[in-house]
């Protein structure tokens, strides 16, 4: 028996339209692989994603059970269901819901409501199977033609949901309304497989074989066996579909014994598909395919360290940690689903606001007026005045003194400079114990500005709290914990950093400390160096839509405070504005990314150190061996850090750095990216 196979969509659409005709007053269709496709190569993939679910839900319960444990019970109890139903059906098929109920029944015991328990399973489950399922576009369209022509539409499968759960995956993909019934195996255990569901369907509906369609991707389901019974079948065998699913079965495949693949094989199943694949802006694809992995496996690091640490707190910093906090939610809840996740919550901080607090009890020692002089434009003490919000007047006397005034040149890379002159001041820092005096009593309304804010943010109700920030030398921790330390129910801080340059040392204690998840310069890795390309980069990726924070300021009562920004109507205000608009696509593409990163993983269950290989090459790639169109397209425009004074110094722009060269050199000079790669390497290695 000739069976009607296309092997395009067209093709098969074309012959439908010519079909379903007045002869034809019903369709159905197959769902899997037809009206509906998988981002996996292998439906059963979903089950060790579940399985982790479970533990994780039993785990928060008190039992101790491991997914692959759950795993093999779910195989044990489907394959038993089948082997029994085959002794009455000639089908061998299992329905959800009775194997399904066996596992709960045997983990939690009765530790819990089975059913509401199998419930949340069963939701979880559905929700990973939307995920990983697309619709056909050009098959409900013409699904939705077929309706709107007054034909029965049905959608029949062969699978263990029953067609109540179908119809919620039908939903998802929005078509259900066009649809007259769901079947499914599930229910009567009658399979197209065996035949044997046509004959059911067309007593239950009142079919005519002679006026029956029937559209599936099986050549013996969906096309032998409706023939079989005078049906009409067209076949659809799409060889672009599996050429994509036989490269993700590869990528799979080859991640088994070689952690590179493996984060080659998320971003294969992050992969936008059918009507998702629409033309985007250009950042928002970079940020979909480069940024969104990087930052996704960076936040899933964190959720590592944290479960396996016992932190139950997490704050996301500064002005990047708005998009971290918007990715932690994308991605965190799907891998770990079931796990009793970190409280998290956004910090309003800065460097600028935190700085005088930071000096209140402790005052101003010689290491945090060294952090003054760390940015270029800083020359003077009118600079540490302003970085650590202090009125320079009172300190006339202090200065004169030590034969130094407010305009003495402080900083080496400036004119004028002279080192006595820093020796006097370090002096006087040391020395004069009416400065620090003066020093406390400046920044003491502003320590108890942040003190009443990280009280309303719940900061002290924790013994230890994660604290979150894109880099580089934890300045902004630095100041939070000099500025809480004297308080008794100050909490541990674990610094989490996406990369930690340590170029200056950073005073760790076993009460605060930092660790660079992706880069830390204490951990050798030379790939993952690469990101010192450009810090800025990404300062700028992740920046907040608001302005930054300038102070913490005591309201009309002692308990109220205020937090005060930076305005945002002058220049340099309406500059970032710009910039932000320039990169909000790129914005975009890594919240869309990171959405399909927390889908994708929840799959494969990849770990952050498993994932690194491919974080390092995303980062050689893009980083220090860009392309020239791609430097252009995504390099720095405004950069603005109010940390950063407005005096100029005698430093020339860095043209050691690939991201500071020309358009012309970045184009013509052979071997560029070698040199300053190999330049960047050999400076590592003398520090």
């Amino acid at each position: 028996m000739k069976i009607n196979q296309y092997y395009s969509i067209a093709q098969l659409v074309h012959e439908g339209r010519a079909l379903a005709d007045a002869s034809i007053d019903t369709v159905s269709f197959d769902l899997f692989d037809t009206l509906l496709i998988r981002r996996i190569h292998d439906p059963d993939m979903v089950k060790p994603a579940v399985a982790r679910y479970i533990c994780n839900r039993a785990a928060g319960m008190g039992i101790s059970k491991s997914w692959p444990y759950i795993l093999k019970l779910r195989n044990t109890f489907e394959k038993e269901q089948r082997a029994a139903t085959g002794q009455r059906f000639p089908d061998q098929e299992a329905r959800y819901p009775d194997y399904m109920g066996r596992v709960v029944n045997t983990v939690f015991g009765e530790a819990a409501d089975h059913e509401i328990l199998l419930q949340e399973i069963t939701d979880y489950e559905l929700s990973l199977e939307n995920a990983v399922l697309v619709p056909r576009a050009e098959l409900v369209a013409w699904l939705r033609e077929l309706k709107e022509h007054g034909k029965r539409v049905l959608i029949v499968s062969d699978i263990y949901l029953p067609a109540s759960h179908l119809e919620r995956l039908v939903a998802h993909a929005g078509f259900l309304d066009q649809v007259d019934a769901v079947i499914s195996s599930a229910d009567s255990f009658r399979a197209k497989a065996s035949g044997c569901a046509f004959p059911m369907l067309q007593e239950r509906f009142a079919l005519d074989y002679d006026r029956w369609l029937h559209v599936g991707d099986n050549p013996i389901s969906d096309g032998l066996r409706p023939q079989e019974h005078g049906i009409k079948a067209l076949v659809l065998r799409d060889g672009r579909e599996k050429l994509r699913k036989s490269l993700a079965k590869r990528y799979c495949n080859y991640s088994l014994g070689q952690h590179f693949y493996r984060g080659r094989a998320v971003q294969q199943i992050m992969l936008p598909l059918e009507a998702e694949n629409i033309p985007q802006h250009p950042l928002y694809v970079k940020g979909f395919n480069v940024f969104a992995p990087l930052f996704s496996a960076f936040i899933q690091g964190i959720a590592e360290y944290c479960l396996h640490s016992g932190i139950k707190r997490i704050f996301f910093f500064s002005r990047e940690g708005w998009l971290f906090e918007q990715i932690w939610h994308e991605v965190a809840p799907r891998i770990y689903a079931g796990a009793v996740l970190p409280k998290v919550s956004y910090l309003y901080v800065s460097r600028m606001a935190l700085a005088p607090a930071s000096c209140a009890y402790a005052g101003l020692d010689r290491e945090h007026a060294d952090i003054v002089f760390l940015p270029a434009g800083n020359r003077d003490f009118r600079d540490v005045c302003r970085v650590f919000g202090l009125q320079p007047e009172p300190f006339a006397p202090f200065l004169a003194k030590h034969e130094i005034n407010q305009e003495t040149v402080l900083s080496p890379i400036h004119e004028g400079f002279i080192p006595e002159n820093r020796i006097r001041f370090n002096e006087m820092l040391e020395e004069e114990e009416g400065f620090q005096e003066e020093v406390q009593r400046q920044t003491l309304a502003a320590s108890n500005a942040l003190n009443c804010y990280l009280e309303e943010q719940g900061f002290f109700a924790y013994p230890d709290v994660a604290l979150v920030d894109i880099g580089w030398l934890g300045t902004i921790q630095r100041f939070l914990h000099r500025a809480v330390a004297h308080r008794r129910d100050a909490p541990r801080c674990q610094g989490l950093l996406f990369g930690a340059s340590r170029g200056l040392a950073y005073p760790e204690t076993p009460r605060n400390q930092i660790k660079g998840l992706v880069y830390d310069r204490d951990r050798f890795d030379l790939a993952a160096s690469a990101l010192l390309a450009n810090l800025d980069l990404f300062e700028e990726i992740c920046r907040a839509p608001h302005p930054t924070l300038n102070a913490y300021r005591l309201a009309d009562t002692p308990q109220d405070y205020e937090l005060v920004f930076r305005r945002d109507d002058d220049a340099a205000a309406q500059a970032e504005k710009a910039h932000s608009a320039h990169f909000q696509p790129l914005q975009q593409g890594i919240l869309a990314g990171a959405r399909q990163y927390g889908y994708a993983n929840a799959l494969l269950g990849f770990t952050f150190a498993e994932l690194r290989p491919w974080l390092n090459y995303l980062l050689l790639t893009r980083l220090a061996f860009p392309k020239t169109s791609e430097i252009e397209e995504i390099r720095q425009q405004q950069h603005l850090d109010d940390f950063h004074g407005q005096h100029q110094s005698k430093m020339r722009p860095d043209l050691r750095r690939l991201w500071q060269r020309s358009s012309f050199a970045l184009r013509w000079r052979p071997f560029l990216r070698t040199e300053l790669f190999f330049r960047q390497i050999r400076e590592r290695l003398k520090q």
